[in-house]
């Protein structure tokens, strides 16, 4: 058995020698803001490894969101498709531009947005799709980039837990018109705080650089022609995050590692219910993802977690839906799958440095603690594991 005593927390970031080493050159180098040799270097190779035509580096990857859209030219008056489960983050940028989120239900098959329920929120003043790759499993960027092409929309891809996912071989970072990546100390890599943006359209790539600068004319210097933001990344965090490259696929596999071993250990747990992967689709390993207990519980996951807690591991539930939100609140939104995968959703401890004694140590805390709970709620209907149902925001125009 497991030491008692030994907490797991449910994120902690992978920092070595390495880290350190880059760390210490850029600040030893003065170049500590946000000029210098490490945010070259890591949009360059970021880019490269998204197989998009340029990075932009950026605080974090809510400003991120927001670049894209400002950029884009998203104000008051326009509407903006989001998925209702996902971070606060993903309105968030779009309310930042004055516009609206009209927010759409996932797919129980892949937790991301339904593309069916994109189609029919499309309207005349709809001006951008926001898919978000939830819990590291890309959206279905085929049928939303035939969508957005037929209605000329602007297709954004909120990658912020999916680096290192691909869709039939092709990584995010290329799969939309823009990709927002966030570098949060919980991210597969991380700097801490940071985000970036990769695009393949260069006239948006110039217009993010110049609203990233405070709008600062880039052949005139003081000159601001447009109102901008200061939504620059630091080159001290860029050294984090170029070493953080130098040793991402080590760090993928070592994550990778640890959701398989939870997924395997708990094949068994009936009240268990992994995260579906669909064809042609490598997850990034961001969290292990679990739903509890049958379609429609309400309460089975909160009671597993707090004896997870007390059995010293811990977690953190899914996303409370968008249109519940005090900011976004949407009573009109009809999203059931969104509503059931956020109540019986769990991430469980996933971090590189959890190795097989430890993940075996979790399990059995989690199968301790499917003991002390006891699951309510109805019992899932035949052939379906997460609900369904269509979500029909009202439309105020």
């Amino acid at each position: 058995m497991s030491d008692p005593a030994q907490r797991f927390p449910v994120a902690r970031p992978s920092l070595t020698d390495l880290e350190e080493r880059y760390l210490l050159d850029a600040l030893r180098s003065g170049w500590i803001s946000s000029q210098g040799p490490y945010l070259r270097a890591f949009e360059e190779r970021f880019g490269a490894r998204c197989a998009a035509g340029a990075t932009l580096a950026t605080g974090n990857g809510t400003v991120a969101l927001h670049l894209v859209l400002a950029a884009a030219g998203i104000g008051p008056g326009d509407e903006v498709v989001v998925p209702a489960l996902t971070y606060v983050a993903t309105a968030n940028a779009v309310a930042y531009c004055g516009a609206r989120a009209v927010c759409v239900d996932v797919l129980p098959q892949t937790w991301c947005v339904d593309p069916a329920a994109v189609r029919a929120a499309i309207g005349p003043r709809t001006r951008a799709v926001i898919a978000v790759d939830l819990y590291g499993h890309p959206a279905d960027y085929p049928a939303l980039r035939d969508l957005c092409d037929r209605h000329g929309l602007l297709l954004v891809a909120d990658a912020a837990e999916s680096f290192g996912a691909t869709l039939h071989g092709r990584p995010t970072g290329s799969l939309a018109d823009a990709t927002t990546f966030s570098f949060f100390g919980n991210k597969v890599i991380t700097s801490g705080e940071g985000g970036c943006v990769t695009t393949s359209d260069p006239a948006l790539a110039d217009r993010m650089r110049l609203l990233r600068n405070q709008g600062m004319d880039p052949q005139r210097r003081y000159w601001f022609p447009v109102l901008g933001y200061n939504y620059r990344m630091t080159n001290l965090a860029a050294a984090l995050l170029c070493a953080q490259l130098d040793r991402a696929d080590e760090i993928i596999a070592a994550r990778d590692r640890v959701l398989a071993g939870y997924e395997e250990q708990l094949a068994d747990e009936p009240a268990l219910h992994p995260q579906p992967v669909a064809a042609g689709v490598r997850r990034a390993p961001w969290m292990a993802s679990f739903l509890v207990g049958p379609t429609g519980d309400g309460t089975y996951r909160d009671e597993l977690a707090r004896a997870l807690d007390r059995l010293g591991v811990e977690t953190r539930p899914f996303f409370v839906p968008i249109p519940q939100l005090p900011a976004h609140h949407d009573p009109t939104a009809d999203c059931p799958v969104t509503t059931d995968l956020s109540r019986r959703g769990i991430n469980l401890p996933t971090y590189a440095d959890l190795g097989e004694p430890e993940v075996k140590a979790v399990v059995e805390r989690v199968r301790a603690a499917l003991r002390q709970a006891a699951p309510r709620g109805a019992a899932p209907p035949p052939g379906d594991a997460a609900g369904a149902g269509n979500c029909a925001p009202t439309r105020a125009h």
